[in-house]
């Protein structure tokens, strides 16, 4: 019997699979029919937008027609938003879509991309898909950017430098000053890609935010999902803004119809929603209080401007079991990061659950 595989390219072996967190229907296979609290994927607590379910319902009878091949009513839409031109705006099956997207139009064996550590992990999995090299920088020690390590990672290999901010999984933001020092310091033709997934939780006056005169550069790129605030994961949209010459490019190489008709009518209805946007942004503000309170008890609490926060508490993996055990998610496993576990902001009830319970796991443990 012939063996293929022998065939497949070599730099697929070094791959690792995406492992997304733990999802409530596995641990309810394991756990039985018991209350699981859900606080691993940094999802919206409050579910969906309302108004996106509403154009749904509407769309369902519609199933049988094929999706705008473009997503141009989600640029339009995108672009009235952010008061930029259609030109100006790319949308994909989710985040992970338009990154593997960004690999495949820039990267070629040999290749480099500068990424932050810890960071986003798909970042470095675009890179191996295309046989480039990943060139991590550590963060600084409060989990900040390093901009100086940044800079000097870039060498003449360097095609694509991603920043996320606020950063998964520490919750912590890029400087507007920061990151114009950095563009300074770096060739124009390195494309810098900022992944924004979270910035609508993000309240720091200084941070980084989007200005319609950023993308007059024509090195760099916002990318922006629907499924944190907007509360649509399960629909796969996102988006990126960019320089119009550089989205003709990553038309190229994009799937006809990656995204499909109800995810564009949802994620159309979403930007709209100004009151979910309103309830889910102090949902957020609250709980950064409420797990704040876990520095009174000698843990590690790192500041975040995220829908979720970053705790030190010994061992990150015993810590997510025993939680686990009591029905509650939580993610841990992120390399170089293993005192730690990262939760996801739950409702008020749900937070003072988690609370209770992670105290009671880390004091049992010492």
């Amino acid at each position: 019997m012939s063996d293929v595989t022998s065939r497949v390219r070599g730099n697929l072996a070094a791959i690792q699979p995406y492992q997304p967190g733990l999802s409530d229907e596995t641990l309810r296979r394991e756990l039985g029919n018991r209350r699981i609290i859900k606080l691993n994927s940094n999802e919206n607590a409050l579910g969906p937008s309302p108004l996106a379910l509403e154009a749904i319902r509407r769309e369902l009878p519609r199933l049988h027609l094929y999706p705008d091949g473009a997503s141009d009513l989600v640029r339009e839409a995108v672009a009235r938003h952010h008061g930029i031109s259609p030109e100006q705006v790319l949308v994909g099956n989710g985040s992970d879509d338009i990154i593997k997207l960004i690999s495949e139009t820039f990267l070629e064996p040999g290749d480099e991309i500068v990424v932050p550590n810890p960071s986003f992990s798909q970042y470095g999995f675009g890179a191996q898909v295309m046989d480039a090299r990943v060139r991590p920088v550590p963060l600084k020690p409060d989990f900040t950017y390093d901009v100086d390590a940044m800079a000097m990672a870039v060498t003449t290999r360097t095609k694509i430098l991603y920043l996320c901010t606020p950063n998964n999984p520490t919750g912590t933001v890029l400087k507007r000053r920061e990151f114009e020092e950095l563009l300074s310091r770096i060739p124009e033709d390195v494309f810098v890609v900022v992944d924004m997934a979270y910035d609508n939780y993000a309240v720091d006056e200084e941070r980084l935010q989007l200005r319609p005169e950023d993308l007059r550069r024509g090195n760099v790129g916002f990318l922006f999902t629907f499924s944190k605030l907007y509360g649509l994961a399960g629909l796969r949209v996102g988006y990126l803004l960019a320089n119009a010459d550089v989205i003709q490019y990553i038309h190229r190489v994009r799937e006809p119809f990656n995204v499909n008709r109800i995810a564009q009518i949802g994620a159309v209805a979403a930007l709209s929603d100004v009151d979910h946007v309103r309830r889910s942004q102090a949902l957020a503000s609250e709980a950064r209080f409420q797990y704040a309170r876990l520095a009174e008890h000698g843990l590690r609490v790192v500041p975040s401007e995220a829908n979720f926060c970053l705790v030190e508490v010994g061992d990150g993996a015993a810590v997510f079991q025993a939680l686990m055990r009591r029905a509650i998610l939580v993610r841990t496993g992120f390399r170089g990061l293993e005192s730690y576990v990262r939760i996801t902001f739950g409702t008020q009830e749900e937070n003072e659950l988690c609370i209770a319970a992670l105290l009671e796991v880390v004091a049992g443990a010492n």
